[in-house]
């Protein structure tokens, strides 16, 4: 329900709930790092393009992230967990405004991650940071 009303808001604030969405629902036991990396990722992706031009385009590319995985029926119930991850997005969108040489990223160059509890075929071979329970890789 929420990532349908993000079409209804303006830009700014739908790229934010999205993100704060995404967050939610990939890292929210995650430590605020972990967190900032996921929305990192978003990030990136959204700027290279490969995957949609606005953040909720990125994060609803079928198969991405979990707000396409995740049951529609889902509730977001820990409204300090989102309230957290409300936070990490503005923080993170703020952060990514900045020239690139200015920016604090904690996964360069990073545009997938994965739990480490699995082994996708696409991190074989790659370079990775982990933070927290999750393994960042830069893929493309």
């Amino acid at each position: 329900m929420l990532l349908w009303l993000t079409s209804l808001m303006p830009q700014p604030v739908a790229d934010q709930a999205c993100l704060a969405t995404t967050v939610y629902l990939e890292a929210r036991s995650e430590s605020i790092n972990g967190q900032l990396a996921v929305a990192e990722v978003a990030l990136r992706r959204r700027d290279r393009g490969r995957w949609g031009s606005t953040v909720c385009k990125v994060v609803t590319a079928p198969h991405q992230f979990a707000t396409t995985t995740t049951p529609g029926s889902f509730d977001i119930n820990n409204l300090v967990a989102f309230n957290k991850a409300w936070q990490v997005a503005g923080r993170s969108i703020h952060n990514w405004q900045l020239p690139l040489a200015q920016r604090h990223m904690l996964v360069p160059r990073a545009d997938h991650f994965a739990t480490t509890a699995i082994s996708p075929i696409w991190s074989r071979n790659r370079p990775s940071v982990t933070i927290g329970e999750h393994a960042f890789y830069a893929v493309n």
